[in-house]
C-alpha cells in the first residue's frame, strides 16, 4: 500500500490514529559478517550463526572443516541456480550450534543504504555427516516463515488428525439433508478452502499457496456485497435456518469446543512475534516507557501496531509477568485466550439480539469449531483482539440508544487503533442507521459517533504521546509498512503494483460507497458490508496471512447464517382449538 500511504498518512493524522495492519517481523538483511532471518515470526533456538574464516583444518569438536561446508553449500543445485547471474558472489562460512553449519552467499557489492552484499542463498549442513538439512534461495532466505517449519504456527492444530475433524464439525450442523445444493453448504466449504492454501504454505510451496488464497477471498466479497440487497416490499419470507443438531446440544458441543481450545492452548501452542510484541509493548506502557522504538533485537518491529494493542496485554502482563525474554510468555497465553472468548461471548449476544438464544449459539458454535480461530489462538496472536472490537461495534450498533451510537464510535477507534485495515470500516459504521431520520437527528448521531471515536481513540493514545512524538509513531508504523515488501500476496510475489494500486482503490471505494448507497438496513445487512470492506481491504494487502480470517470470519458468520428467516411457530387452528383446549392450556396461553 505503499502508493496510498501519504492519503492515508493524512487521514491518520487527522485523527491521530498510527495503528498497523501487518504483522510484524524481525528484519535486517544480512552485512558481510552477520546474518539475521529479515522475518522471523516464532522464537528461534538460540543458536545464533557466528561468521569462522575458512580453514582446511576442521575446528576443536567439529567433524568437518568450514573450506569443506563452503564446499558442499556451493554444490547444492539451488545455489548455483541464484549465484548464475550474480558475477562475484561469494559464500560466508558460520557454526551453528555445536552440531550444525551454516552457508550464506551475497552478492557482490553494498545494499541500497549501505552494509554487504544481499544474501542471495542459506544452506545448513549437519556437521558429522556433511549432508545438507535446509538450502534456501530467494525470499525464502529473509523469510523464514516461508520455509514450512512444523508447527511455526499454532504447533499441532496444523496436524490432519486435529484440522479435518474441525472441518467435519464446523460443517455438520448446517448441513440440511433436504437441500443438499443449499448455497450455504457453499459458503461453509468457501471458508473451509482457505485449507489448501494452508497445507501448501506449510510445505513451504509459497508459488501455490498465495495464488489460493485469492479464489475464496473474491468469492467471499461477491456474496456479502449479494447480501447486502435490500428485500422487495411484500416479498415472501425465506426459508429458515435449520440445525441438523438441536440448539441445547450445540451448546454443550460450544462449551466442550471452549476447553478443548484453552486445554490446546495452555499444553500445545506457540507465541509468535506478534504476541511477543503485546507483552513488550505492555510491559514498556506500566513502566512509563517509550512505547514506541528501543524493542528487543529479536522483536525489534514489534512496535508497529497501535497503541491500543498493547494496552490490551496489560491486565495478563501485569498478572504473569514477563522475564526479558522470548519464552513460553504466559501473559501472551493469558491474553489470546481472554480475547477468544471475548469473541464467543460477543457472537453469542450478536445472535440473541437478532433472533434468539438459538441463532446465538449457532454463531458461538461457528467461531470455536472454525479451524483458522483455531489457528489464531494457537499462535497466540492479537488478530482476535482485531475481531473482538469491530464484534462490540456491531454489538453497539444493535442498540438505538445515544450511548450505543458513542461506543459504537469508540470501538471503532479502538479497532483502528489495533491494526490499521479496521478504519476502512469507520464510514459504514458511522452512517449505519441514519437513513428515514429527520436531518437534525442525522446531525446528532453523527456527532455522538464522532464523539466515540475521538474520546476513545485519544484516550487510547495518551500512552504513546506521553514519550514518543506523532514522527515517530509514524516511523515505527506507517513508514515501516509501507517499505516492506511481502511475499506474501499476488502483488508482491509476482511484482504486480499496479494492480495493487487499482485493488487499494478499489477497498477505499467500497468503503465509502457503502456507507451512502441504499441497502439492506438489518445487522445482517450491516455484518456484510463490514465484512466485504474487510475482505476487500485484505485482497489489496501486499502482505496477507492466515492469522488475518478472523477478521472477517465472524461478520461473515453473522450475515450468513443471520439473513435466513426465523423459525415460525405452526399456525393454530382457530375453529377447533378452543374447544380441545383444557383449563390450563387455556390458562398458560392468555
Amino acid at each position: 500500500m505503499r502508493r496510498l500511504l501519504p492519503a492515508v498518512l493524512c487521514a491518520v493524522l487527522a485523527l491521530g490514529l498510527p495503528a498497523g495492519a501487518r504483522a510484524a517481523s524481525v528484519t535486517a538483511p544480512p552485512g558481510r559478517t552477520t546474518v539475521r532471518p529479515a522475518s522471523t515470526t516464532v522464537r528461534t533456538v538460540p543458536e545464533a550463526p557466528i561468521q569462522v574464516a575458512v580453514s582446511s583444518l576442521p575446528m576443536p569438536g567439529r567433524s568437518l572443516s568450514s573450506q569443506r561446508a563452503l564446499a558442499i553449500g556451493s554444490a547444492v543445485a539451488k545455489v548455483r541456480d541464484a549465484r548464475r547471474g550474480h558475477p562475484g558472489s561469494y559464500g560466508a562460512v558460520y557454526t551453528k550450534g555445536p552440531l550444525r553449519w551454516q552457508v550464506s552467499f551475497f552478492s557482490r557489492g553494498p545494499r541500497p543504504g549501505g552494509g554487504g552484499g544481499r544474501e542471495l542463498a542459506q544452506v545448513t549442513i549437519a556437521d558429522r555427516t556433511g549432508r545438507v538439512l535446509e538450502a534456501w534461495s530467494g525470499f525464502q532466505v529473509a523469510w523464514t516463515m516461508a520455509r514450512g517449519y512444523k508447527g511455526a504456527f499454532g504447533e499441532h492444530v496444523n496436524a490432519l488428525y486435529i484440522w479435518i475433524p474441525l472441518c467435519l464439525l464446523f460443517m455438520v450442523p448446517f448441513f440440511d439433508f433436504r437441500r443438499p445444493l443449499s448455497l450455504l453448504h457453499l459458503d461453509l466449504l468457501m471458508l473451509l478452502s482457505f485449507s489448501v492454501s494452508l497445507a501448501f504454505f506449510n510445505h513451504a510451496n509459497i508459488w501455490a499457496s498465495v495464488p489460493l488464497v485469492y479464489p475464496p477471498l473474491l468469492y467471499l466479497l461477491v456474496r456479502m456485497l449479494w447480501l447486502l440487497r435490500r428485500r422487495a416490499a411484500g416479498a415472501p419470507p425465506g426459508r429458515p435456518l435449520r440445525l441438523l443438531i438441536p440448539a441445547p446440544w450445540l451448546a454443550v458441543a460450544v462449551v466442550f469446543l471452549i476447553g478443548f481450545r484453552v486445554g490446546l492452548n495452555v499444553t500445545d501452542s506457540n507465541v509468535i512475534d506478534v504476541g511477543y510484541a503485546g507483552v513488550i509493548g505492555a510491559q514498556r506502557i506500566a513502566a512509563d516507557r517509550p512505547l514506541y522504538g528501543g524493542f528487543p533485537a529479536d522483536n525489534e518491529h514489534g512496535d508497529t501496531y497501535g497503541p491500543f494493542n498493547y494496552e490490551a496485554y496489560i491486565p495478563f502482563q501485569q498478572v504473569f509477568g514477563w522475564s526479558g525474554r522470548w519464552d513460553d510468555l504466559p501473559a501472551a497465553h493469558g491474553a489470546a485466550i481472554f480475547f477468544d472468548l471475548l469473541a464467543v461471548g460477543l457472537l453469542f449476544l450478536l445472535g440473541r439480539r437478532m433472533r434468539g438464544p438459538t441463532l446465538g449459539i449457532a454463531f458461538a458454535y461457528a467461531w470455536v469449531s472454525y479451524p483458522f480461530t483455531l489457528f489464531a489462538l494457537e499462535s497466540n496472536a492479537n488478530d482476535t483482539l482485531v475481531a473482538v472490537t469491530i464484534l462490540a461495534a456491531l454489538l453497539a450498533a444493535s442498540y438505538g440508544s445515544g450511548l450505543a451510537r458513542f461506543a459504537r464510535g469508540g470501538f471503532a477507534a479502538l479497532a483502528a487503533l489495533t491494526k490499521l485495515a479496521p478504519l476502512a470500516l469507520a464510514p459504514i459504521l458511522a452512517t449505519d442507521g441514519l437513513r428515514g431520520m429527520p436531518p437534525r437527528s442525522r446531525a446528532g448521531s453523527l456527532a455522538l459517533f464522532a464523539a466515540g471515536f475521538l474520546v476513545l481513540g485519544g484516550l487510547a493514545m495518551i500512552p504513546a504521546l506521553r514519550h514518543d512524538t506523532l514522527h515517530t509513531v509514524y516511523e515505527r508504523t506507517l513508514v515501516y509498512q509501507g517499505n516492506r515488501d511481502s511475499p506474501f500476496s499476488v502483488w508482491g510475489l509476482y511484482g504486480w503494483h499496479g494492480a495493487e494500486l487499482a485493488a487499494e482503490l478499489f477497498a477505499g471505494g467500497l468503503a465509502l460507497v457503502l456507507a451512502v448507497i441504499p441497502r439492506r438496513g438489518d445487522l445482517v445487512g450491516l455484518a456484510a458490508g463490514c465484512a466485504a470492506i474487510m475482505i476487500a481491504v485484505q485482497i489489496s494487502m501486499e502482505h496477507w496471512f492466515y492469522l488475518y480470517i478472523p477478521w472477517f470470519f465472524a461478520l461473515a458468520i453473522v450475515a450468513l447464517l443471520g439473513h435466513f428467516s426465523p423459525q415460525t411457530a405452526p399456525a393454530a387452528d382457530a375453529a377447533s382449538e378452543p374447544a380441545r383446549s383444557t383449563p390450563r392450556a387455556a390458562a398458560l396461553s392468555t
